[in-house]
């Protein structure tokens, strides 16, 4: 970057960070921080657990917006005094600096940007990521497995915590689905646009003659549900089995029947969980799990009697949206915004942050779009 091109990108950084922190409100946060913090000094607070949570969850995600914004004011001023300098001593590492500083600038706003998009009803919540093999045998589930690993270290990545609820082991490699939490504010409104098929294309590990395998996994992002959510499920309504709980290859992990597996015949869902040691423990989680999946086909349901009414229905969600391909080229590419790469490693080691940020701005343009031909 030139001496003249630096006042320019400065200038658009600042203009773009300036209209995040107005839509992010930082007076009503700074404002809710601290009616957070006289709430948590509370000598009562841990008298309801379940409020105590809530206010120490949204204290420290409150806390982390102000900082995040703070931070990157703070990086925007210090980066025009380096410039200065490497002007003043025509100082060639400290040009070098100020463009690497840029540089993660930019990224780094660019994904405060994104999060100003997620406005949705359920936006903030945090995640269940149900991910399922399709066709294409052994290479399915493996492939399965592999968008597993690839979710949880891009949650690595990000600090975000993640827990898994239930894992179905395929027999001969991989898994046949498998169910885990994204514990994060605004999981869900993030990871929502990886929602759909997934297909990869690859020589097969599992073919003896080594011929190339396409195969699909699907995977489904659901909102985790609230207390003040209205979801009511009557005991008549489900049917509970216990089992005990198995991991790779049969081996048992659990001597009781702790493991518990949910079916509710009505919309034909299954939910099951035996991560926790006490069979209550993994109720508790099961009918969370099938609460969230009725509230995504409620929610669903709603949009595509919406969709009718309006004359067109957007095939957006549950067909192929997104290719890895290994041989005979290496490229990963979304079908719906045309964002790719050749780097499909870093892809499978969590790197899909450029995916997921064109997934949301594609979708708040369509959004847009359907608004502007409802008024036409």
């Amino acid at each position: 970057m030139t001496s003249k091109d630096f006042p320019t990108e400065l200038r658009d950084l600042t203009q773009t960070l300036d209209s995040v922190a107005a839509v992010l409100d930082l007076d009503a946060l700074r404002r809710e921080k601290t009616e957070l913090e006289a709430a948590a000094a509370a000598p009562d607070l841990w008298d309801d657990v379940n409020e105590a949570q809530k206010v120490t969850s949204r204290l420290s995600y409150v806390q982390s917006e102000l900082n995040r914004v703070e931070s990157l004011q703070s990086r925007l001023d210090d980066v025009e005094v380096l410039w200065e300098l490497a002007n003043t001593e025509s100082d060639a590492s400290a040009d070098d600096e100020v463009n690497d500083e840029l540089a993660s600038l930019r990224k780094a706003i660019d994904e405060l940007e994104v999060r100003t998009l997620l406005s949705g009803e359920y936006d903030a919540r945090e995640a269940l990521v149900s991910i399922r093999s399709g066709a294409g045998g052994a290479d399915s589930s493996d492939f399965a497995e592999q968008l597993m690993r690839m979710y949880q270290q891009w949650a690595e990545r990000h600090k975000y915590p993640t827990e898994v609820y239930d894992v179905s082991y395929a027999e001969e490699a991989g898994i046949r689905s498998a169910t885990f939490a994204v514990k994060a504010p605004y999981a869900y409104g993030t990871l929502s646009v990886e929602q759909g098929t997934h297909r990869v294309v690859r020589i097969s590990k599992y073919d003896n003659q080594g011929r190339r395998q396409t195969a699909f996994a699907a995977v489904e992002v659901v909102p985790v549900v609230e207390q003040t959510d209205d979801i009511e499920i009557p005991d008549d309504d489900i049917r509970v089995d216990v089992y005990r709980s198995s991991g790779p290859g049969g081996q048992g992990v659990n001597t009781t029947d702790s493991a518990v597996r949910i079916t509710h015949p009505e919309s034909g869902i299954v939910v099951s969980c035996q991560n926790e040691r006490s069979q209550l423990q993994n109720r508790a989680t099961a009918m969370a799990l099938l609460k969230a999946k009725l509230l995504a086909r409620k929610r669903d349901e709603e949009r595509a009697k919406i969709d009718e009414l309006r004359g067109s229905v957007a095939a957006s969600w549950g067909e192929q949206m997104r290719t890895y391909v290994q041989h005979p080229y290496q490229m990963v590419k979304d079908l719906r915004t045309g964002w790719e790469t050749a780097n499909v490693s870093a892809v499978y080691n969590g790197e899909i942050d450029g995916l997921i940020e064109a997934g949301i701005r594609w979708r708040k343009q369509q959004e847009n779009d359907r608004m502007a031909d409802s008024n036409v």
